[in-house]
């Protein structure tokens, strides 16, 4: 086996999507995503400290990139405006174009307890982020930490229609019709 083959992260995430399709999460092992990406179980490990990180390798430039977007964004936007505004703008920029294989890493998700309360905690993370960043623009605690959650809860609705077998359309053209329907049920205009 080479000592080194270009696209290690890519190779190793496809070669686990294909071993978690074909076999589940839990009767994968690291060495049989190390043997199908060939690379050795060290060049794993130099990438991912466990298999589930696999699956939320981007979680933290998800959430730097989503961060750096309400704080860029103009200081007149309500702050759930700035916070859909930047998860529109991250969609587009890290997500759209993987789609198939978000679409793919969603359903071992989806099919895993373990893998749904990880995905819970990074969800939670981000919230407190996102709260925070507001809060830092001028926002209340509380006015913060509402539009926060309210913008994540839109997001994971979209998330789910996006996911859908047959969707076409864009996350970010998903987002507003969440964000329309989260204002419905709670009676804002």
């Amino acid at each position: 086996m080479p000592r080194w083959k270009p696209d290690a992260v890519e190779r190793l995430q496809a070669a686990a999507l294909d071993l978690f399709d074909e076999q589940g999460f839990e009767r994968t092992t690291v060495a049989e995503i190390a043997q199908r990406a060939e690379l050795t179980q060290r060049t794993f490990f130099n990438h991912f400290p466990d298999k589930r990180e696999v699956l939320f390798e981007m979680s933290a430039k998800l959430q730097q990139e989503i961060v750096g977007e309400i704080e860029a964004a103009d200081h007149d936007l309500e702050p759930l405006d700035a916070v859909v505004r930047a998860l529109e703008v991250v969609a587009d920029k890290m997500l759209e174009g993987r789609r198939a294989v978000v679409v793919r890493r969603y359903a071992v998700i989806a099919a895993n307890p373990e893998l749904q309360e990880r995905e819970l905690g990074k969800n939670a993370v981000l919230t407190e982020s996102i709260a925070a960043v507001l809060n830092a623009r001028g926002c209340d605690p509380a006015t913060a930490f509402l539009a926060a959650g309210a913008a994540m809860l839109a997001q994971q609705a979209a998330f789910q229609q996006w996911t859908r077998p047959g969707e076409t359309r864009t996350l970010r053209d998903l987002l507003p019709d969440a964000v329309r329907a989260l204002r419905t049920t709670v009676g804002a205009s």
